[in-house]
């Protein structure tokens, strides 16, 4: 299934240009207050910030954390609406950078049938978590984020890594947000 106007790269040709990541931490950006989830790939050589919404951090912070809530919240409503359908996700990927903005994928498979559903990164990481399932970034938004950084800040790509590296759980907020 493609939305309309939505063209993903086949799963596996994909998978070649493709770059695990882990959420290394959820911080708030001093400057704007709203908040960022740092990504880091297994290597810890490549870190990704992505600004995301107060609501979207909080519900990637609540499954980080494992904390419950008297309700589902929407993502786990998503969660059960795919497993209902006897479908899995298999892997979520921020696969483009368009505009200043990050657009993901998510991957399920339904019976055999590779289905993909494009989606905002937030939600994606808040579906990956769920589902337990790994995360991906594109070569093309890593190269993408790295060129950005050069033109907007005084900081080289290497000197904002180590730095985003170099901060301590204290540092990073440990998830809390």
């Amino acid at each position: 299934m493609h939305l309309p106007g939505f063209k993903p790269e086949p799963e596996t040709k994909a998978a070649e240009a493709e770059v695990e990541v882990r959420i290394r931490g959820l911080m708030m950006d001093p400057s704007t207050r709203q908040p960022i989830v740092v990504l880091n790939d297994l290597a810890g050589e490549i870190v990704l910030p992505i600004w995301v919404g107060l609501f979207e951090a909080n519900a990637i912070a609540l499954e980080i954390e494992k904390a419950s809530t008297p309700r589902p919240m929407t993502h786990d409503l998503l969660r059960s609406a795919i497993h209902g359908l006897n479908a899995r996700v298999t892997r979520v990927v921020v696969g483009s950078l368009r505009e200043d903005t990050f657009h993901a994928t998510i991957w399920m498979d339904q019976g055999g049938e590779l289905v993909a559903l494009d989606a905002r990164p937030s939600d994606a990481i808040a579906l990956a978590l769920r589902s337990d399932c790994p995360i991906f970034i594109s070569q093309q938004v890593f190269d993408h984020a790295r060129r950005a950084a050069d033109g907007a800040t005084n900081l080289s790509p290497e000197d904002l890594r180590r730095w985003l590296e170099s901060l301590n759980d204290d540092e990073m907020g440990r998830y809390k947000m």
